[in-house]
């Protein structure tokens, strides 16, 4: 009876006309995404794309002539908002300079939107114009896909920038505050999203990049009305940026637990933190994980493809149970952290790192979540970071939240994640803009 249901919601989801002004969904839980109880049985209005009516079901009568679907026993909640990616490098299971470009960034961008991702930040490493002409075409319609932010490219100290031979050379290499000011005037004129710098000494393959030099690039961008974003990694590096003006951190500390006195500043200045568990996480198993395992070898396989997924698993065997046992103490002091930074009411939203080597858009979002939650978020503190949370930072006023008056951007899930947070992968259908997703 259960897959006569599915298929069922799957026939009547293809069989509601594109050109529908009109529809009413009826009887899924809906999950608002600002932090509401979600309601049971539920009934929202779309009508040109806009949601304009949401209550319980009975209570929300469609105009004459308008569309009913039918979703009982479905979770609806907003789409997902990932705010730390690295577009453009993974093309099947390689991963080298030569990927990079508008035709690998497509790719990025449309699978994010298959597995419910339906705005990205690429932070730091987008050399060239490709990620600016596809935001531009985005913005005219011509374009699809889960919508691009870009930071362009990222500055540190020399050598300080991405780690990997493959972005070699695309940071701005930063010793002078007259060069972080004239970076910053660069991407300025190319209309960044954001700025991102590099600030730590890379594991000692660099100097740092020091308080002078980061607080002129931090003073320069608020000048031109653009946030800094900081990939950091020692407790004291964080607390002269958020002294500085930071405003956001990529990453979160990593050499300790945040004290109580940076958490409150975080805090009292409404920084944005980023968690990025689930690329971290991934140096403490030998083996991977159960629930990741059947996902990618199941409902996500196809999207992420068999080479890719066999990459991603047989990496796992690499790693000697010594190395995993210090990985996990070092893994631990980010899940203190996040716990300690959510029950202090701090700014987090959804960052995977996403698009680093063999960690593909739609497959980290989710592992993400999955991590926040085992840290101790509560699974709508999660989906909250991934959805309002995110709009609210990147200024989209229009999304992140269902109500009245905003697009109807949403997925409709078999499962509660509420219940589950992997219930987030069991997407049956994603929606923008009142429109089904071609999947």
């Amino acid at each position: 009876m259960r897959v006569v249901k599915r298929l069922a919601l799957v026939v009547l989801l293809l069989a509601t006309p594109a050109f529908a002004q009109s529809t009413l969904y009826e009887g899924a839980r809906l999950i608002s995404g600002d932090g509401k109880p979600a309601i049971e049985r539920s009934a929202f209005l779309v009508e040109n794309g806009t949601i304009t009516r949401v209550g319980r079901q009975g209570e929300v009568q469609p105009p004459n002539g308008a569309t009913r679907v039918d979703l009982t026993g479905r979770t609806v909640m907003p789409t997902l908002i990932d705010i730390h990616t690295h577009t453009g490098f993974q093309r099947g299971a390689t991963y080298v300079p030569q990927n990079y470009g508008r035709e690998t960034i497509v790719e990025d961008l449309n699978r994010a939107l298959r597995f419910g991702v339906s705005a990205v930040v690429s932070e730091g490493i987008d050399p060239g114009d490709a990620a600016f002409k596809i935001r531009e075409d985005q913005a005219a319609g011509r374009l699809g896909g889960a919508r691009l932010f870009t930071a362009g490219r990222g500055m540190g100290a020399p050598n300080a920038g991405p780690g990997a031979d493959t972005y070699k050379g695309i940071a701005y290499d930063i010793t002078t505050e007259d060069q972080g000011r004239r970076a910053v005037r660069e991407l300025a004129a190319q209309k960044v999203d954001f700025i991102k710098i590099w600030v730590d000494d890379r594991n000692g393959r660099a100097p740092e990049l020091s308080p002078p030099l980061y607080r002129a690039i931090i003073d320069e961008a608020h000048t031109h009305g653009i946030r800094v974003n900081a990939h950091v990694f020692y407790l004291m590096d964080a607390k002269g940026l958020v002294a500085a003006g930071i405003d956001g951190f990529t990453h979160l500390v990593r050499d300790k637990d945040m004290d109580d006195e940076l958490v409150r500043e975080i805090v009292r200045r409404r920084v944005v933190i980023m968690p990025t568990l689930q690329n971290t996480e991934r140096g403490r198993n030998t083996e991977p994980p159960s629930s990741l395992a059947a996902w990618v070898n199941g409902p996500a396989r196809d999207g992420i493809g068999s080479d890719l997924v066999a990459k991603i698993l047989t990496a796992y065997g690499g790693r000697t149970v010594a190395q995993a046992s210090a990985a996990r103490e070092r893994y631990a002091i980010l899940q203190r952290s996040l716990k300690k930074l959510s029950d202090a009411g701090a700014r987090i939203v959804l960052g995977g790192d996403t698009g680093l080597q063999d960690d593909p858009f739609g497959f980290a979002e989710h592992r993400e979540l999955e991590l926040m939650v085992e840290a101790g978020m509560t699974p709508m503190q999660a989906i909250v970071a991934a959805t309002s949370s995110g709009a609210d930072f990147l200024r989209l006023k229009d999304t992140g939240i269902l109500a009245p008056g905003k697009r109807a951007d949403f997925l409709v899930l078999d499962d509660n994640p509420l219940e589950d947070i992997t219930n987030t992968r069991r997407i049956a259908q994603v929606f923008l803009k009142g429109r089904a997703v071609n999947r």
